[in-house]
């Protein structure tokens, strides 16, 4: 009996011993730490691979080292022009320290999670709607960099903020549908009158270079003549300056009679 006694205890103690050493071992994966806590107090960070802890003795709290992504919920957001509208967003995020992710903030996730939404509300609180819609990229760095200054004495690195969506009321849509339009006819108003101050500037020029010289003058009237005659009328009846008489022939004699013709009715 003793001896079956005997084996009974070492078969106890041994699968015993067995559990205590599988508990103590643990292993990590390449993106996993574990803080290491001594009897409440923190000795150290381990991982990744094997590790040893102690059971009853120390206590390992698992660390996920990989980049987070976070859902902010949509925030009512009134601006800084008095619009309300709701803004959500997505945040991008990593633990750097496990250390400080640990002992100093109870839960990161949650902690950052809140500290986004009010972040973001105050950020595009700050700004008109023109702007949130407009310059995302330049508000995603304000609340990015603002978010990680925070962050950063819990060991956590903000990598990237994403604002996904700013909704505005339809009041307000048709507001700034009637906005653009007048915005589109203001441009189309300034292009015109520009285009109409190049014109001038362009016909200034060309009347000052007809004054200094008579023959810019019969130039720009043969070529009106060559363009009138493409036209299909039946009758063409224009001014014929003297000056051009002798470059047509035959016109020169045509004129030189009717001269004649008037001298003999006057006498």
């Amino acid at each position: 009996m003793d001896f079956l006694f005997d084996i009974g205890f070492y078969g106890v103690l041994a699968i015993f011993l067995i559990a205590l050493i599988a508990s103590a071992i643990k292993i990590l994966r390449e993106y996993e730490r574990a803080v290491i806590f001594t009897l409440g107090r923190y000795t150290g960070t381990k991982g990744p691979g094997l590790i040893i802890v102690i059971p009853g003795i120390q206590q390992a709290v698992r660390v996920d080292m990989r980049v987070k992504v976070l859902d902010v919920p949509s925030q009512d957001v009134i601006s800084q022009d008095n619009v309300s509208v709701r803004v959500n967003a997505v945040l991008y995020f990593r633990v750097m320290d496990a250390e400080r992710a640990t002992i100093q903030v109870e839960n990161f996730m949650q902690a950052t999670s809140e500290l986004a939404q009010t972040t973001l509300r105050s950020v595009l609180g700050k700004h008109e709607l023109d702007e949130m819609l407009s310059e995302r990229d330049t508000l995603n760095r304000d609340i990015q960099e603002l978010l990680d200054a925070q962050t950063d004495t819990w060991g956590i690195k903000v990598s990237n903020v994403e604002i996904k969506h700013v909704d505005i009321n339809e009041s307000m849509i048709r507001a700034i549908a009637r906005q653009a339009e007048a915005e589109r006819e203001r441009r189309a108003k300034v292009i015109n009158a520009e285009g109409e101050q190049q014109a001038a500037q362009k016909l200034l020029e060309a009347a000052q270079i007809m004054a200094r010289d008579p023959g810019a003058m019969q130039l720009r009237y043969l070529s009106s003549l060559n363009f009138i005659a493409g036209e299909k009328n039946s009758t063409i009846i224009f001014p014929f300056p003297m000056e051009l008489a002798g470059l047509v022939p035959g016109v020169d004699k045509a004129m030189q009679g009717l001269q004649a013709a008037r001298r003999e009715t006057a006498e």
